[in-house]
């Protein structure tokens, strides 16, 4: 299916586009099955063989790998509950609702919870009056300057890898999304409870069968690896060399998409994980698209293929920019501050 894209570069906006990518928009019930299929069953069995090893005392040396591999496929797992969040994994509403009712169990995420944040993001990112809601704490450089002392230490705290990677993920997947906040509407606040009362479950269901300290050996090493590559996934797709971002009233939803948004070119192994994700610059202009036909977009599409990929060489640099410049209207590290 190719798409023409009609009118050139400079004429588009981002309604024609996004009209123009429509014919993609649209839910295909085979191949979501097949993605449940392919995704759930290795992730059930890995779960049956870690119980076995663990429980007749393997080796940490022969049970890690499967704990990475197990960890890429609630990773996986995750992209379908983040297809749900958008409604665009079936083509039923229902169905959407409760597969991302169900994945968000698994990854010890509220469905409504994070639905609301995430749209929010959506409508918000790229966006420096907007900042907040979503997305990763980023101060301008003036606004670092002037902040207090204290301000500026948690910033670097929190832009530091072996927190924002380590410990960040940790504390948002298994604690800060435990909380019911008052501001949050109804359906949030019993999404939340909802999510909290299943883990409960699950963890009573582990202690009369397989023992709690057995699933807790299994369970938290695979939900903090999978937390520490969807966070730096996550990461990339908005913070890197050359990105786009701009005040309230200079900002531009096409430029946002297209230039505020990655294409993280991955290896075909991971791009399968990451169920296209690294396709994020397409994602941005038309969230209703599946992640099943995001590639199938872009191979139709030459204008998408325009945007210069992000290599995951390139990808490591992000780590170190950690303030927007507008005066440059670039990313820049801490040390260069100092010139």
């Amino acid at each position: 299916m190719a798409v023409d894209t009609g009118a050139g570069p400079d004429e588009l906006t981002i309604h024609s586009l996004r009209q123009r990518l429509l014919p993609y928009a649209v839910p295909d019930h085979s191949r979501a099955v097949l993605q449940l299929i392919n995704t759930f069953v290795p992730y059930l069995l890995l779960w049956v063989i870690l119980i076995y090893m663990i429980r007749n005392r393997y080796s940490l040396i022969v049970i890690s790998p499967l704990i990475l591999l197990a960890s890429l496929f609630l990773l996986r797992i995750f992209i379908l509950f983040h297809d749900c969040v958008h409604g665009s994994f079936f083509a039923s509403q229902r169905a959407n609702t409760i597969l991302g009712y169900v994945t968000g169990i698994l990854t010890f995420t509220p469905f409504r919870y994070w639905q609301h944040n995430h749209l929010t993001h959506h409508g918000t990112y790229a966006d420096l009056d907007q900042r907040g809601v979503g997305d990763i704490w980023t101060l301008t450089v003036e606004e670092y300057r002037s902040a207090p002392r204290l301000k500026r230490i948690g910033y670097r705290i929190y832009r530091n890898p072996f927190v924002l990677l380590g410990l960040g993920p940790g504390y948002f997947f298994l604690i800060a999304q435990r909380f019911i906040h008052r501001w949050k509407t109804r359906d949030e606040r019993h999404s939340v409870a909802f999510t909290n009362l299943a883990i409960v479950m699950i963890l009573w269901l582990a202690h009369i069968t397989v023992g709690l300290k057995t699933y807790l050996v299994i369970q938290l090493p695979i939900i903090l690896a999978a937390g520490a590559m969807g966070v730096w996934l996550f990461y990339v797709q908005h913070q890197f060399e050359g990105v786009y971002w701009a005040r309230h009233d200079e900002w531009d939803p096409l430029k946002a998409a297209l230039k505020g948004s990655s294409y993280y070119r991955l290896p075909k192994v991971l791009q399968w994980f990451t169920g296209n994700i690294g396709l994020h610059h397409i994602h941005h202009v038309l969230p209703r698209i599946p992640n099943y036909k995001l590639q199938q977009c872009y191979n139709d599409i030459p204008f998408l293929q325009e945007v210069r990929p992000l290599t995951i060489r390139r990808s490591l640099k992000s780590l170190h920019l950690n303030l927007w410049d507008e005066r440059q209207k670039r990313l820049v590290s801490f040390r260069s501050l100092k010139s």
